[in-house]
């Protein structure tokens, strides 16, 4: 709970949940955060072994993070978090725009 209470860290684990992503494109699916608190979530998820940062030897190189088997383990317990989410949202009559 320490790591997946903090600020934007379930909404991270819920991007990387639909796929591996680049920092660039995961940046653009998580519209409101700034590049220095992704990257500590970042950090802080891999460190805590729920996300894998994978480099290739290429310059500059590709990196991509994906969730670890610990981190897919979690998959459930998001759904059920988008869900009460989307239904609250359209409670309050709240347009929530699908990320590109």
């Amino acid at each position: 709970m320490d790591v997946i209470g903090t600020k934007w860290a379930v909404v991270v684990l819920a991007r990387l949940k639909e796929a591996p992503h680049r920092y660039g494109e995961l940046r653009r699916r998580v519209p409101g955060i700034t590049e220095k608190v992704l990257t500590t979530r970042l950090r802080e998820l891999e460190a805590a072994g729920l996300v894998e940062r994978t480099a290739t030897d290429e310059v500059p190189p590709a990196v991509t993070y994906r969730l670890t088997g610990e981190g897919r383990e979690l998959a459930p317990a998001l759904q059920v978090l988008h869900d009460r989410g989307r239904r609250r949202a359209d409670r309050e009559g709240v347009v929530i725009e699908p990320t590109p």
